[in-house]
């Protein structure tokens, strides 16, 4: 019998095919942040048990493109990269567990098969995506500078339709680059069982955070957001009431695990609709 090895699929005798290698994940990028209000119980309709609403502002939501470079210990997928390099769309409210106030991904779009993969070790509900940001530069006419005027816009689709669109011109240095995305991540880890039973073989409520940060100056300046239906999406029932603002800023972290809070108790349904 052969022993098979790899983080993650296809396990083989070396491991080397596997999608993703073993935390921790490095990651480097841009980030473009718009932050809105929406109808609480839009959000509170994302919340499984023992989830509630945040208590300040349950309503706002944050939409993030991100434009990153990402590695493994060693950094040899920076030499191929293709193996590096992706873009993402991800959508953050605020919830509530036991008294404390957490940040959760409900929706989450990126273009790569390795970044799905570390979806679900992690929690985030990956689906593929086209995803489009302006990038900045120090030089010529063909990219904006980071700092004030900088136009910067974006673009999210999936299944040939648009899903999203974001303008934000920045205007002045920020404290921090938004409050809604600013807490530990609070996940489910959710798989059905094969029995045809509706029951899940897996149900874990974790939390995450990144085991190391660093971050170039915020900026904050106006923001435009659009969100268009589409047949299997819903992103657009988070209705955008009242544009918060929105943030542009560089940043570097790592992950590298998570907690166990609790298994068993979502009262999610492993199937059907």
């Amino acid at each position: 019998m052969s022993t098979v090895r790899g983080f993650f699929v296809p396990k083989t005798a070396t491991g080397r095919s596997s999608l993703i290698p073993a935390p921790p994940w490095y990651y480097s990028g841009d980030l473009l942040t718009v932050e809105y209000r929406t109808d609480p119980a839009r959000v509170a309709e994302l919340l499984p048990e023992p989830l509630r609403l945040a208590d300040e502002d349950p309503g706002a939501v944050a939409v993030i493109w991100a434009d990153w470079q990402s590695c493994s210990t060693g950094g040899e997928e920076l030499l191929d990269p293709v193996r590096s390099q992706y873009k993402e769309c991800f959508v953050v409210v605020r919830c509530s567990y036991q008294g404390r106030t957490f940040s959760r991904c409900v929706y989450i779009w990126v273009d790569k098969d390795f970044a799905i993969a570390r979806g679900i070790h992690q929690g985030y509900p990956k689906k593929l995506g086209s995803i489009h940001l302006t990038r900045p530069h120090p030089y010529g006419q063909a990219a904006p500078r980071i700092g004030e005027g900088g136009l910067f816009g974006a673009t999210l689709a999936a299944a040939d339709r648009r899903l999203a669109q974001a303008a934000v011109r920045l205007r002045e240095p920020s404290a921090n680059n938004g409050f809604v995305n600013g807490h530990p991540m609070l996940h489910h880890r959710w798989l059905p069982s094969i029995e045809t039973d509706g029951e899940l073989a897996l149900d874990e409520l974790i939390v995450t955070s990144g085991a190391s940060f660093e971050g170039g100056q915020p900026w904050a300046g106006d923001a435009e957001l659009t969100l268009f239906d589409a047949p299997t999406e819903e992103l657009a029932a988070l209705t955008v009431d009242e544009i918060i603002g929105g943030y542009f800023r560089q940043v570097g972290v790592s992950w590298n695990g998570g907690s166990l809070l609790e298994s068993g108790t979502s009262g999610a349904q492993g199937t059907g609709p």
